[in-house]
């Protein structure tokens, strides 16, 4: 995938990236009352097969096909894989919050619209920002 983004990339394009950080990836959003790591932090060669109905979107639309092939990355294999597509790091940062409710019951959403632990947010990275240009 980090070869496609290079190529769609002039040069001096940025790739710009906030997403969920891979630990957060690895928790059990069903367990209510604990950080609990029910996945793997790294890629592994057979999918986690998931089967939810729904979307993130907000919809009323009923879907019939639900079921994803999801596989986790840790944060040195995205960025790894960005540096060897030919893009160079130009940014990295870890935050402790999300902009949706990613672990319910366990997190509260502050005044910009962002979602932290209520217990010692600190604990966890919940999400990362990345920029990246093709030189």
């Amino acid at each position: 995938m980090a070869t496609v983004v290079a190529s769609l990339l002039r040069p001096g394009g940025r790739l710009f990236i906030r997403e969920q950080h891979p630990v957060l990836w690895a928790l059990d959003d069903t367990c209510t009352d604990r950080l609990v790591i029910g996945y793997s932090y790294f890629e592994q060669a057979e999918p986690l097969v998931v089967d939810e109905p729904g979307t993130y979107v907000a919809t009323d639309t009923v879907f019939e096909h639900n079921v994803t092939h999801e596989w986790n990355h840790g944060l040195s294999q995205i960025v790894t894989a960005l540096m060897q597509a030919g893009l160079q790091l130009t940014m990295l940062e870890e935050h402790d919050s999300v902009p949706w409710e990613a672990l319910p019951g366990q997190m509260q959403c502050d005044e910009h619209g962002e979602w932290r632990l209520i217990d010692r947010p600190w604990r966890l990275p919940a999400s990362y920002t990345l920029q990246a240009a093709r030189v």
